[in-house]
């Protein structure tokens, strides 16, 4: 038997969360150098697991599959194609950045109200929610996926409603509702996505008889499994409605600007750079492959959608006055970009999207942990209160303005190959909604401008005039993200050539080809 590598992967950090739960209360920082060796150890697996892959080789691979309620026929089965693999590497790589961000987020606070805060609890739960995530791209049995898609609810929930942002204008009891709201918000709106999820999954089983993603392809690849039309679109709405609300996409998505501006911003971009992926892996993984020919009768109106995102979010970021609720809102313009991707139905747009859910992990954790090093200084999230910090603070601004051209996605770094695609993708099958979906990009210029000059340029308000450079640990945790976004901004192709064998899979299932360009009649003429 070989080795389990998809489960050590997703075991490893799982178990860690439970020592590091256990370790005494006094020794708080011996839990966070145990939390930090223990994401290494996961992203050495996640290494390994990326460079066993073969891209040329089967749809899934590292394949597992064991028996666990046989009367109803759920398998513990996983395996991992290339979309899959690509975002177990995104979600081991950010998770160390996590806890060293956070390293001090945790630490017994002693306020007004006499609270608390175990630090040990804060990294196990990022451990736990690491593990149920990977687990999740490796997942391939339909049942099993939806436990960890509602599992990773639980963790989060106690992140981002226990441990919340110190930055905070009210009283201490103030402070506590609102992140009270914006975790109990965020728990509800995705309970009852994946409440409708798991009647879809009920009716899956009811139709094909089984939960495996594979044996279901493989039937509807045959003939001997054939789904009514009306059938197949409502356990495609069962199931999109679930993952519009995990992504978030419009108008699914007013929990996301709470639930970041109230965490920590390290649990922040635990949120939008690792738990929300999880939605739109699922739309490609899930909806297009189970469901074909509802996914192309739904594209019109998703585009629609994710074009609203993208401009609705680009808007709204422009006229925030809270630099966390900023990057919100500027992540959901983002999210609909990759929606957009998805749904173009071509080779070039799926691709993108799949690079940008990297792509966007990496420049939202650099330009959110710089900006969670610049409140956590001055203890203000509002824009209003910064200003000359470049003159004070010069390396800080300087990751902060490169965290921001990632994000309007600015030539020579990562993001702006993956929108170039999507974008590419797009007009190729659909002109007017990339015509609609370039506004995004103007407006990303505007809100991510805007925001530098005010909060970096100008005079030195008092209140920054003594405020700190990057401290060592700051640095470590930002240098290699900047130079990530500089390394696959210019060359790429180590996640192509990963991605792109899954992408053409994903094509198949939904039995679509890319666009011919077309070619003036003329012009053909004088070819020949």
């Amino acid at each position: 038997m070989s080795f389990p590598l998809l489960t050590a992967t997703a075991a490893v950090p799982a178990v860690g969360a439970i020592l590091t739960a256990a370790v005494p209360a006094a020794r708080r920082t011996a839990a966070k150098w145990l939390a930090l060796l223990v994401s290494l150890a996961t992203l050495v697996l996640a290494g390994i697991v990326f460079a066993r892959f073969e891209p040329g080789g089967d749809r899934y691979q590292l394949t597992e599959s064991h028996s666990w309620i046989r009367d109803f026929g759920v398998r513990y089965e996983l395996g991992v194609d290339g979309i899959g693999v690509a975002l177990i590497a995104l979600t081991a790589l950010l998770i160390p950045f996590v806890i060293l961000a956070g390293w001090h987020d945790a630490d017994p606070l002693e306020t007004s109200s006499k609270r608390w805060r175990p630090t040990q609890g804060f990294f196990a739960l990022i451990l736990m929610v690491e593990a149920m995530v990977i687990l999740s791209f490796e997942a391939t049995d339909v049942f099993l996926f939806y436990i960890l898609f509602e599992a990773m609810l639980i963790p989060m929930y106690f992140l981002i409603g226990g441990f919340g942002d110190r930055a905070h204008s009210g009283s201490d009891e103030n402070a506590a509702a609102q992140r009270s709201y914006a975790a109990v918000k965020f728990l509800l709106y995705n309970l009852v996505g994946g409440l409708i999820m798991l009647a879809a999954v009920i009716g899956l089983y009811v139709v094909a008889g089984n939960f495996s993603l594979t044996e279901i392809a493989e039937a509807r690849a045959n003939g001997s499994l054939e789904m009514a039309g009306s059938t197949e679109k409502w356990l495609f709405l069962g199931f999109f409605f679930a993952f519009a609300v995990k992504a978030p996409l419009w108008p699914l998505h007013t929990w996301l600007p709470n639930a970041m501006g109230e965490a920590t911003a390290p649990v922040a971009v635990l949120i939008t750079a690792v738990v929300d992926k999880v939605g739109t892996f699922a739309m490609l993984r899930f909806c297009l492959g189970l469901f074909p020919e509802a996914s192309k009768w739904a594209t019109p109106a998703i585009v629609v959608l994710a074009l609203i995102s993208i401009v609705y979010g680009a808007l709204v970021a422009v006229g925030q006055r809270d630099i966390k609720r900023l990057v919100a809102y500027a992540s959901i313009s983002h999210f609909g970009f990759i929606v957009l991707g998805i749904f173009a139905m071509t080779s070039q747009g799926q691709s993108g999207a799949t690079l940008y859910m990297v792509n966007h992990g990496i420049s939202t954790a650099a330009l959110m942990l710089v900006a969670g090093f610049l409140i956590s200084r001055r203890g203000s999230r509002l824009i209003a209160d910064y200003g000359g910090v470049q003159k004070v603070a010069p390396v800080l601004a300087g990751t902060f303005l490169i965290g921001g051209l990632a994000t309007l996605s600015l030539p020579g770094l990562a993001p702006f190959v993956s929108e170039f695609l999507v974008l590419v993708g797009t007009f190729a099958r659909y002109p007017v909604a990339g015509i609609v979906a370039t506004t995004g990009i103007v407006l990303a210029a505007l809100y991510v401008l805007v925001l530098y000059q005010r909060t970096m340029t100008g005079p030195v308000k008092e209140e920054v005039r003594s405020m700190p450079d990057l401290r060592p640990r700051e640095l470590a945790v930002v240098a290699p993200l900047i130079a990530l976004l500089l390394f696959l901004g210019v060359f790429p192709k180590p996640l192509t050539d990963v991605v792109n064998p899954a992408v053409r899979h994903t094509m198949s299932d939904v039995q679509r080809t890319d666009p011919q360009p077309e070619v003036p009649v003329q012009n053909v003429e004088a070819a020949k």
